[in-house]
């Protein structure tokens, strides 16, 4: 079985480039007794991988230039020295991103096609929803009649963060980057208001949208997106950092209006989080994402590129706003 993978070339300068990915030739892996041979379906592109392509400390260490690129994947097993697995089972996990992985079993878990599209694993069931679930529900604490404002509203997180304030009876207010993509929170999702953060009166529409003020703030952005958030922030706010995607490709500090006068006089408070801190109750997060959405309460949105040699491209995609709700590579 012929196999390929992508490299990381070099680390970017600003925006990512594809200048930046090496697609080339690779051996098939043997396996070794607990391993199983996956064959990639579906590659998820995240914006926490800009990240990994800079130098220093983080959550996670970076990438190595010349290391192959891991993220989520979807993929069938092969073939198996692994007794949980079998050939035909469909799994998923974080993998490298080439045709064939050679993965140990305690690293897969197993995706019941039968629940609902084997895609969700990487989106709604996935780890965005769960990023959803536990930053809203654990950090956001919404509360019924609150108002609940999420920047990156039409990413797959934040389209999951609008709904799941919907299911606990609050005023959901999405910030998108296109007319287009906020007519689908409010139609398609029920967000009660939307607001285009390209516009120039982005300010006087966000707080047009919030008469009552903000009780959440669940950001996946920073920048003027943020800044505009903070004056409308309601006494004992939360707000909930767990993007900054505006800031992600700059070479320098991003420097602006700082929140903590907000914080203070409103006696709000301000967290950020990484998804991995809530590992121990995944199972919770996808059992209640997944009753939700059977139930019709969820839906979800794809933005899904064809061909793995496409993968950087829509990686790079990401940061243009090209996608709506959860970016995928269709490699199989």
């Amino acid at each position: 079985m012929p196999n390929k993978e992508i490299r990381f070339a070099s680390r970017p300068a600003g925006m990512p480039t594809l200048d930046n990915f090496n697609i080339v030739d690779a051996d098939t892996p043997q396996l070794n007794d607990g391993e199983v041979l996956v064959r990639t379906l579906y590659i998820s592109v995240d914006p926490y991988l800009r990240g990994r392509m800079r130098e220093g400390r983080s959550y996670v260490p970076p990438f190595q230039v010349g290391e192959v690129i891991m993220s989520g994947v979807v993929g069938e097993v092969v073939e198996s020295r692994a007794p949980e697995f079998a050939p035909g089972d469909i799994v998923t996990g974080m993998l490298r991103w080439r045709l064939y992985n050679a993965a140990k079993a305690p690293e897969l878990r197993k995706v019941d096609p039968r629940v609902a599209s084997i895609t969700t694993a990487l989106g709604v069931l996935g780890m965005p929803g769960l990023t959803a679930y536990f930053g809203l529900l654990d950090i956001g604490q919404p509360k019924e009649g609150e108002t609940v404002v999420v920047s990156g509203a039409a990413g797959a997180v934040g389209m999951t963060v609008c709904q799941i304030a919907k299911i606990k009876g609050c005023r959901a207010v999405g910030i998108a980057g296109s007319d287009e993509k906020n007519k689908y929170l409010t139609t398609e999702l029920g967000v009660d208001a939307a607001v285009n953060y390209k516009s120039p009166e982005m300010s006087q529409a966000l707080k047009q949208a919030c008469p009552q003020g903000v009780d959440v703030y669940f950001d996946n952005v920073g920048s003027e997106v943020s800044d505009a958030v903070m004056p409308l922030l309601n006494h004992g706010a939360r707000v909930v950092i767990c993007g900054q995607i505006s800031l992600y490709n700059l070479d320098k500090p991003d420097i602006g209006p700082r929140p903590q006068p907000f914080l203070l006089v409103n006696s709000a408070l301000m967290k950020g989080f990484i998804i991995i801190d809530y590992s121990a109750r995944f199972a919770e997060g996808v059992t209640n994402l997944a009753q939700w959405l059977v139930a019709g309460k969820l839906k979800y949105a794809e933005t899904v590129v064809e061909g793995f040699e496409n993968t950087p491209k829509a990686f790079i995609g990401l940061f243009s706003g090209e996608n709506l709700g959860k970016q995928l590579v269709k490699v199989a």
